[in-house]
């Protein structure tokens, strides 16, 4: 049976939250049956970088990796600005060590570097040496990928960690669909195609013509 669990991802917000980032994933996640739920790191509301104002659902204190099937973290100015959303990071470390997926687009990619996260794991960002000014250690694994998102499960298998730079939102949406099995290989395909690629053809695989 599934459970809540299994179809609820948590999207993490906070001030100038960079709102386009996670626009295809978080809608498609609906879309195909999953309960988006908001964390804050209270439940104050938050400003997005866009200037819209979000009442998160639940405060991060409040988050438990056992209760979710995904945590999404999204760029910021944040993450470059101190260490005021550092406890995203740490949250995401519990969610990995719970074999819980995590994803990580633009500036949360630097948060999860100086929680190192990275260090032993393939991942991309805006470009490496924006990551090397963290001082991580993870600078081999590194993957110069300009138009993709990376995944990897770690050495121990981990929850699947995605991971993106901020020009990426679609290739960013594609790999958190694999991972969770949103669709099928070929479905997937198509919903990259037509929303990277403006195939208007892949619409009919999507709908399973």
């Amino acid at each position: 049976m599934t459970s809540s669990s299994d179809r609820t991802a948590h999207l993490a917000v906070y001030d100038t939250f960079a709102d386009w980032e996670t626009g295809h994933t978080t809608a498609h996640l609906a879309q195909n049956g999953y309960t988006v739920r908001t964390v804050g790191l209270t439940r104050k509301p938050v400003t997005t970088m866009g200037g819209l104002r979000i009442q998160p659902d639940l405060a991060l204190d409040e988050l438990r990796p056992q209760e979710s099937a995904l945590l999404i973290l999204t760029g910021a100015s944040g993450w470059d600005t101190g260490d005021g959303l550092a406890p995203f990071a740490r949250a995401a470390r519990g969610f990995l060590d719970a074999g819980v997926p995590v994803a990580a687009i633009c500036g949360a990619t630097a948060g999860l570097a100086r929680e190192g996260l990275l260090d032993d794991r393939a991942h991309t960002s805006a470009i490496s040496f924006y990551l090397a000014a963290t001082g991580y250690a993870g600078g081999a694994r590194y993957v110069d990928a300009d138009a993709d998102a990376v995944t990897d499960g770690g050495a121990a298998g981990g929850g699947g960690l995605v991971t993106a730079g901020p020009t990426e939102p679609v290739a960013f949406a594609r790999e958190v669909f694999g991972l969770l099995g949103v669709y099928d290989a070929k479905k997937l395909d198509a919903w990259y195609r037509l929303f990277h690629d403006s195939d208007a053809s892949a619409y009919e695989v999507l709908q399973g013509e």
